[in-house]
């Protein structure tokens, strides 16, 4: 068999990764819809995934097309057999999945659906499937739109089937939870970033949720067990989900200056194999004046919009990130470094925080701003480390790191 993936645009697409872990020669293919007929024609694939936008368009061309795809209006699995293309969608099995994983209770509840694309169909037909009480579709210009939706306030699960908050927009995001005082669930189909604002919010409010990456993975091993003829591996589903989390996840460090992040970031990066960035040095790169120089010449208050403009660049995983030491006091920097990251505080003896070339440490007093930052770095901790041995540290913070990465 030729495995692969079509679509329109897939210079973001993960599933060459994940079908590679499988152990299969999988190729992404970026072709137009008038070519999608000459695909199937010369067999240039024969067991292959479809995403956007032919997973409608591909159904007219195929012999099979199995009851839960016709009803969704979508195919993402298509596969050659006893001389027939046979298309599925395994989208259903995925977000289901994920669902579970996530205990996100569909059953008697009233659901808002986020958008109208064949991704909210999915939706659409899943919380059916499972028992929903109601079940209402949200679109800029339709009956229900993102105004007069404040009026549902009994729905109790959203879900997100739109691009808002997508790699490279993280910042958007498309509804307010607050205004939603019964929610109990939270499912957004965006796998990149790992945690949108909108996961974000419904983590920040103790809301059952989830966000895409683990429906990717689903839906690609139920893929495979349809090319191969076999039961869906749940081992290896969560062992590659796991494995793609610990690769893309970055490992955010705070902390007060002179406590560490850097060295102890530079040591992390280079046993993790992941990339390292100190944002004081990407400022400098950024503004060519250093974050103590910005602070001298044009106050704190230039200086932090400075650093969020810097901090917000930062939008991809598998990273280490060395933050300044203030990085906290701005709530949109934390959005936006835990979209991928998980953060640790490492904490040092106040007494060994140099002040030499921090004018901030020296104005204030480093045990004053030790004081005030302290309970903001356990508030957005994932976890602490304390400083007393740089070994010591970084085995501690792998250690964390790996404990807290599905959270």
């Amino acid at each position: 068999m030729k495995y692969g993936l079509i679509g329109e645009k897939l210079g973001h697409s993960l599933s060459k990764k994940i079908y590679e872990k499988c152990g299969l020669d999988y190729t992404l293919l970026e072709i137009s819809r008038d070519n999608l007929s000459k695909l199937l024609q010369n067999k240039t694939l024969t067991a292959f995934n479809v995403t956007i936008p032919y997973k409608k368009d591909i159904i007219n061309l195929l012999d099979f097309v199995s009851p839960e795809a016709l009803s969704i209006g979508a195919v993402n699995t298509v596969f050659f057999n006893d001389n027939k293309w046979c298309g599925y969608n395994t989208d259903i099995y995925g977000m289901e999945l994920a669902f579970n994983k996530a205990n996100i209770k569909v059953k008697d509840k009233n659901v808002m659906i986020l958008g109208t694309g064949g991704t909210s169909n999915t939706a659409y037909y899943l919380a059916k499937k499972l028992g929903a009480k109601s079940i209402v579709k949200v679109s800029r210009s339709g009956e229900i739109n993102y105004e007069n939706c404040y009026d549902l306030v009994d729905t109790n699960v959203i879900i997100n089937t739109t691009p808002v908050g997508m790699y490279p927009n993280n910042q958007l995001n498309s509804i307010d939870l607050t205004k939603f005082s019964n929610l109990t669930g939270v499912f957004d189909a965006v796998y990149n970033p790992l945690r949108t604002n909108l996961i974000l919010q419904a983590k920040s409010l103790n809301i059952a949720c989830s966000g895409g990456l683990y429906m990717l993975v689903g839906q690609a091993l139920k893929s495979m067990s349809i090319f191969n003829g076999t039961d869906v591996d749940l081992v290896m589903l969560d062992k590659i989900y796991n494995e793609l989390l610990l690769e893309f996840s970055n490992i955010v460090l705070i902390g007060m200056p002179s406590c560490g992040k850097s060295t102890i970031g530079k040591m992390l990066a280079e046993k993790l194999n992941k990339t390292f960035v100190d944002v004081d040095e990407l400022f400098f790169r950024y503004f060519k004046t250093t974050p103590a120089t910005e602070i001298i010449m044009n106050g704190e208050d230039s200086f932090r919009k400075k650093e969020t403009t810097v901090i917000l660049s930062i939008k991809e995983g598998g990273k280490v990130i060395a933050t300044g030491g203030g990085s906290i006091l701005r709530e949109e920097n934390i959005k936006n470094l835990k979209q991928n990251g998980i953060m640790v505080y490492i904490d040092r003896d106040v007494n060994k925080l140099s002040v030499s070339g921090r004018p901030l440490s020296k104005q204030a007093g480093v045990r004053e701003l030790y004081r005030v930052r302290k309970p903001l770095y356990e508030k957005y901790a994932d976890f602490v480390v304390v400083n007393d041995n740089l070994d010591n540290v970084v085995r501690e913070v792998i250690i964390g790191y790996e404990k807290n990465i599905d959270n």
